[in-house]
């Protein structure tokens, strides 16, 4: 397969294989990971909490477009699915930050793949963001 025909295809099953009618397979572990991470913006948001601490507003700036009411939202689902979490500060105003727990940075070498791939195969440079020093274990 060559060209572009070859990339559109495998991106269709892997969608067709996770959501038909909304309905995820849970034992194909391809489509629970993609439930979580394929909604739009999430993956950028995961990129962004991936270089620390972030503010609500430092991640609304860096993701540029990203409407508040969105932003809220892909917080909140990746809060529940403990992929991120909110720290509050007893301060006035208060302050809210938000980080990647280990569930979250677990998906960071998939980060990393797609940075690589849009680099060898489609050519692009590099976004604003760059990779998290590696996490000591």
């Amino acid at each position: 397969m060559g060209g572009g025909a070859g990339r559109r295809p495998t991106l269709h099953l892997v969608k067709s294989c996770c959501k038909i009618d909304n309905v995820v397979d849970p034992s194909c572990p391809v489509c629970a990971t993609a439930d979580i991470i394929c909604g739009k913006w999430t993956i950028l948001v995961i990129r962004d909490l991936a270089e620390g601490r972030s503010r609500f507003c430092e991640l609304e700036r860096s993701l540029s477009g990203i409407s508040p009411r969105t932003l809220s939202l892909r917080l909140r689902a990746l809060e529940e699915q403990g992929i991120a979490e909110r720290h509050t500060y007893p301060e006035v105003p208060p302050r809210v930050e938000y980080s990647l727990t280990a569930k979250g940075e677990a998906l960071l070498p998939l980060i990393e793949d797609m940075r690589r791939y849009g680099r060898e195969y489609l050519g692009v440079d590099d976004c604003a963001v760059t990779p998290a020093e590696p996490v000591a274990a």
